[in-house]
C-alpha cells in the first residue's frame, strides 16, 4: 500500500473546488456527474483532477466483494480504490494516485497512529477538529498543482457514516474564498403514476443538507427524461437556488454522452462563471471536440464478445466492459457483451459462448466458477475463437494447456487447489518466506519486456509496455521447461515472471498477467482489446466460425 503523506496541508494553496454530494438514494450517478463536469472543464483548457471520498471503514477497497461494491480499481501506484476513480481516469484521461481516494478507515487510522505517537501533545483527540482537519488536508494535498479539483462525497446525505466528511465540507466552504468553492448536489426526480415529475425527494434532500449548514449552489436532477421547465422552477423556488442552477442528468444509452448532454444545458458555462474561470477558458468555438466526435461517430457493424465470469453484475467487470467499448470506438463497431456465467455453464450460457465472435476471461479470485472458465479457454483454443485472458484468465490458459496439451493431469493453480499435483501457477519461491501474504500482492504499474517478432510486439507496437497488476500467484518457474518448444509462447517477461502468453497458429490467443483494462481510455484504447477486435474483424475468423458451426452440428 502506498505510504501516508507526512506533511500538513498548506491553507494558502490556491485551487478551485467543486464538491459533489448525493441525496435520496445511492447509485444515482454522482461519479458520472462529477466526471462529466471535469471533462467539460478540461475541454475548456483547465487542468482538472478529482478526489473520491468513501465513508466506509475499510482503509482501501482491496478486500471488498465485487458483487456488493463493484470492481476493485487499481491505480498506477498500486492503490486499490473505488471504481469511480476509474471513471475519473477515463473521462479526464489522467493517472491518479492513492492519495485521491479518502476513506474513513484511512483517515481514522492516520489520526490514531498520530495519537499513539504523541503528536497531539496530550490533547483530547476528537472528530472535530482532528478527523475533519485530516480530511481537509488530504483533499487540499491532492488538489495541489491543479486548476480545479472535483471532490465526490460517496454515500447519501443523512447517512451517519458520512457526517464527518460533510462537516469537513462545511468547514471547507467556510475557509475558502468566495469564487473558489462550489457545491453540486445530485438528487432523484422520479415520475408519479400520472407522469408528473416529483420534486419532493429533492426538497427533502436539500433540507437535510441545509440542516448541517450546507447550501447547494447547483442542483442536478437524475431523471428518466430531461427536467421540465416548470419542474426546474419549482426546485429552484423550494431549494433556494437560481433556476439556471438546476440541471438535468437524464438517462442516456451511453455514459460517455453525459458530458454532451449537460453541456447543452450550459452546466460548464455556469460552473466557470461561478468559479471566476470564464475569462481564462478557451473560447467555445476553439475547444477540442475530439470527445464529441468520438462518442457520436457512426459505427459500421457489431461484434459479440463473451465475457466469462462468476459475478452477474456489470460493475464487477466495469473496466473490462469499458475497455471493450473503447476498442469498439477505435474500430468503429458496436461491441455487444454476452454474459456467460462460468459457474452455471448451462445450455443457455454455452450457446452464448458458441455464438460469440470472441471470448474474454477476466481477472478474479477464488475457485468458484473456475472449471467453467477453463472450459471456455479450451473452447477458444480448440476452435480458433479469438481469446483474451486477463490475470486469472491468463493463469487459467496456462492451466488448460498444461492439462489438455501437455497431459499434466490435475494441473492447477496452487491458489485454487493447494493439493494439485502440478502447481503450474504458484507463489514464487521468494514469497514463501514472507509472513504476511498481503505483502506478496503485486500491485500497480510495472514494466514488461516483450520479445521481438511476436504477436505481443505487434499488439503493443514495441518491445516493452507498462501496465497495472493485481495478483499474488505467478507461472511456476519449475514448469518453464515443460512449455518450452510448444505452441504456447511466453512473449512478455519481467525478471523471472511470465507476463504475456500467446498461442502460435491461432487467430488471436492472448493472455496478460497484468490488467490492461485499467489503462484503457475512450481516446486511447487498450492494445490487447484492440487486437482482439482486429482478430474478430479480420478474415481469419472465418475458420473459427466454421469450427463453431461444426461443433454445433
Amino acid at each position: 500500500m502506498p505510504t501516508e503523506p507526512e506533511t500538513d496541508y498548506d491553507p494558502s494553496l490556491g485551487n478551485k473546488f467543486i464538491f459533489v454530494t448525493g441525496g435520496v438514494m445511492s447509485g444515482l450517478g454522482k461519479g458520472i456527474t462529477a466526471a462529466s463536469t471535469g471533462r467539460l472543464l478540461a475541454n475548456a483548457g483547465f487542468d482538472v483532477t478529482a478526489v473520491k471520498v468513501d465513508p466506509y471503514l475499510n482503509v482501501d477497497a482491496g478486500t471488498m466483494n465485487p458483487f456488493q461494491h463493484g470492481e476493485v480499481y487499481v491505480l498506477k501506484d498500486g492503490g486499490e480504490v473505488d471504481l469511480d476513480l476509474g471513471n475519473y481516469e477515463r473521462f479526464l484521461d489522467i493517472d491518479m494516485t492513492f492519495d485521491h481516494n479518502v476513506t474513513t478507515g484511512k483517515t481514522y487510522q492516520h489520526v490514531i497512529d498520530k495519537e499513539r505517537a504523541g503528536d497531539y501533545l496530550g490533547k483530547t483527540v476528537q472528530i472535530i477538529p482532528h478527523v475533519t482537519d485530516d480530511i481537509k488536508r488530504r483533499i487540499r494535498e491532492a488538489a495541489e498543482g491543479h486548476d480545479v479539483c472535483i471532490v465526490e462525497v460517496g454515500g447519501t446525505v443523512g447517512d451517519i457514516e458520512g457526517m464527518p466528511f460533510l462537516e469537513a465540507l462545511r468547514q471547507f466552504a467556510h475557509e475558502e474564498d468566495e469564487g473558489d468553492f462550489l457545491l453540486t448536489h445530485v438528487t432523484l426526480v422520479p415520475y408519479s403514476k400520472n407522469g408528473e415529475q416529483k420534486t419532493k425527494p429533492t426538497q427533502h434532500s436539500v433540507k437535510e443538507l441545509r440542516s448541517i449548514g450546507l447550501q447547494p449552489d447547483i442542483l442536478v436532477g437524475r431523471c428518466e427524461n430531461e427536467l421540465d421547465a416548470s419542474t426546474k422552477e419549482k426546485i429552484a423556488l423550494f431549494c433556494d437556488v437560481p433556476t439556471d442552477a438546476v440541471f438535468s442528468n437524464a438517462d442516456v444509452a451511453d455514459i460517455y454522452h453525459v458530458p454532451l448532454m449537460v453541456e447543452e444545458e450550459g452546466l460548464d458555462e455556469y460552473v466557470m462563471d461561478r468559479l471566476d474561470l470564464a475569462e481564462d477558458a478557451i473560447p467555445k468555438a476553439d475547444r477540442d471536440n475530439e470527445w464529441r466526435k468520438l462518442v457520436t461517430q457512426d459505427t459500421h457493424g457489431e461484434v459479440d464478445i463473451a465475457l466469462v465470469g462468476k459475478y452477474d453484475l456489470e460493475d464487477a467487470y466495469l473496466s473490462v466492459n469499458e475497455a471493450l467499448k473503447h476498442a469498439g470506438l477505435e474500430k468503429n463497431v458496436d461491441v455487444n457483451v454476452l454474459w456467460v456465467d462460468s459457474e452455471k455453464m448451462d445450455d443457455d450460457h454455452e450457446e452464448r459462448l458458441r455464438e460469440a465472435d470472441g471470448i474474454v476471461v477476466p481477472g478474479g479470485f477464488g475457485s468458484r466458477g473456475t472449471e467453467g472458465k477453463i472450459e471456455a479457454v479450451r473452447y477458444a483454443r480448440e476452435n480458433g475463437v479469438p481469446y483474451l485472458g486477463l490475470c486469472l484468465g491468463f493463469q487459467l490458459a496456462v492451466v488448460e494447456f498444461a492439462r489438455n496439451v501437455l497431459g499434466l493431469e490435475g494441473a492447477h493453480s496452487a491458489e485454487l487447489d493447494p493439493d494439485t499435483p502440478h502447481p503450474v501457477i504458484d507463489l514464487l519461491p521468494e514469497q514463501y518466506d514472507l509472513e504476511d501474504l498481503g505483502g506478496t500482492m503485486r500491485l500497480g504499474a510495472h514494466e514488461t519486456t516483450i520479445e521481438a517478432g511476436t504477436l505481443a510486439e505487434r499488439v503493443y507496437g514495441g518491445t516493452s509496455c507498462t501496465e497495472r497488476h493485481r495478483h499474488r500467484y505467478e507461472v511456476n518457474p519449475e514448469y518453464f521447461d515443460a512449455f518450452e518448444g510448444t505452441d504456447l509462447v511466453f512473449s512478455g517477461e519481467s525478471g523471472n515472471r511470465m507476463e504475456i502468453l500467446e498461442l502460435d497458429g491461432h487467430p488471436y490467443f492472448f493472455g496478460t498477467q497484468f490488467h490492461p483494462e485499467f489503462r484503457s481510455r475512450p481516446t486511447r484504447a487498450s492494445p490487447p482489446f484492440v487486437g482482439l477486435l482486429d482478430a474478430v474483424l479480420d478474415g481469419e475468423t472465418d475458420d473459427s466460425a466454421a469450427a463453431r458451426e461444426e461443433v454445433e452440428a
